[in-house]
């Protein structure tokens, strides 16, 4: 058997997330369709991160096993003939037997994505979360500082998470603004369901001058996802870049 391992990217808007789920489409289940057409055979996948519903990916990573005697690099090439146009196999090559596009990953990149003005973005709508009014960046940089380090993040865990470990370590957070549009990078070992999208959110109440940015600390100590802000819609997040 060869592990194959691909970089993906795909536009959610149209799906469930990445996970197969019953009567929903989902990115896995259109893959793993791919797949089927290609070998005549049931292939699970594996992917690097459960994106959620309506979540993009610019480099998600995924693994399979399989026996199909095809050079590696023509498993991109044979997959997007098959795959519809919001999902591409940017590459793919041969792994080692032991390497898991989930648990071999040391990090992830994320990066949530604004535009604050007042009319409604039309071509981007589904890639870009709109803020219709100007927020104190100063403020939502400082608040950044209370991020960066090993954290318990269970008060940024969305509900009905099955993640028994909420210790996460941040190494790397930036704002980056380029009028009108405005994002926020965020790079860690792993990260949380619905993680991302709550920092974000609670970043957005600070610029809105509703939060105090040195409060960061005390709603990571209350362990309590009350504390935090609101869930930043999921259209605007995209998963960047996963490392091993």
């Amino acid at each position: 058997m060869t592990n194959i391992k691909l970089s993906i990217e795909y536009d959610g808007t149209a799906y469930a997330g990445w996970q197969r789920q019953p009567n929903h489409p989902t990115i896995q289940a259109v893959l793993e369709d791919a797949l089927f057409k290609i070998t005549q055979q049931q292939i699970s996948t594996v992917g690097a991160g459960r994106t959620d519903s309506g979540v993009h990916a610019l480099g998600q990573v995924v693994n399979f096993h399989t026996d199909k005697p095809l050079a590696s690099p023509q498993w991109a090439s044979a997959l997007n003939s098959y795959l519809p146009k919001d999902i591409t196999v940017l590459s793919s090559e041969q792994a080692p037997d032991n390497f898991h596009a989930r648990f071999s990953a040391k990090g992830k990149i994320y990066e949530y994505r604004m535009t604050l003005q007042p009319s409604r973005p039309a071509l981007d709508r589904h890639r870009i979360w709109h803020l219709p009014h100007s927020l104190d960046i100063e403020a939502m940089r400082h608040a950044m500082s209370g991020f960066r380090g090993s954290h318990d993040f269970t008060s940024f865990r969305g509900s009905r998470s099955n993640t028994l470990n909420p210790m996460c370590t941040i190494s790397h957070i930036s704002l980056n603004p380029d009028s009108p549009l405005l994002s926020i990078r965020i790079q860690g070992d792993r990260f949380l369901k619905q993680m991302v999208r709550a920092i974000v959110g609670t970043l957005i109440e600070v610029g809105q001058l509703k939060r105090n940015p040195n409060t960061i600390p005390d709603i990571l100590q209350a362990k309590d996802r009350r504390a935090a802000g609101c869930t930043a819609p999921p259209h605007g997040l995209h998963l960047i870049q996963v490392w091993y």
